[in-house]
């Protein structure tokens, strides 16, 4: 049975506290309004495409993805930037079933492909793109230059 469907407008108060979960487990501070404002904008402006999976009406995760692009295969590419499930709900699929809606997004837009990134030690992670598909792609370096200059302090 399938758990997965994408978000709406209406999903908006759960996916917001899913979201906060997310940030806070990558170290940010929690900001639920700032969090619904940010997918609200998403939602809105249909810059980026967010599946939920649910459990008897309840937000157990979520996945966002960015759509970007590829010059020599001139081709849409989707960048897999958020997957989170709920610490209550892990072991039990939703990862999985959330990164097939990705696969799906990908055929159905025709895109070459579905991009992501995670850390080295997200032991979890690196079990379960590979489980789900996923090549590492170990022969290029990444790199990040930041805008200091638009990070908020608080």
């Amino acid at each position: 049975m399938k758990n997965t469907r994408k978000a709406t407008a209406q999903d908006l108060p759960q996916l917001a506290e899913l979201f906060d979960q997310y940030r806070i487990f990558y170290h940010k501070e929690s900001d639920i309004p700032a969090a619904e404002n940010f997918l609200k904008e998403r939602i809105e402006k249909q810059d980026s495409e967010i599946f939920v999976a649910e459990k008897d009406n309840e937000l157990v995760g979520f996945v966002q993805l960015y759509p970007i692009f590829s010059s020599t295969r001139m081709k849409r590419y989707w960048l897999l930037n958020d997957l989170y499930v709920n610490e209550n709900h892990r072991g039990k699929g939703y990862s999985k079933e959330l990164i097939e809606e990705s696969k799906e997004l990908c055929q159905s837009t025709n895109a070459c492909g579905v991009l992501l990134e995670t850390g080295k030690s997200n032991d979890i992670g690196n079990q379960l793109y590979p489980a789900c598909g996923f090549e590492l792609y170990d022969s290029v370096n990444f790199y990040e230059w930041t805008n200091n200059s638009s990070i908020n302090y608080p």
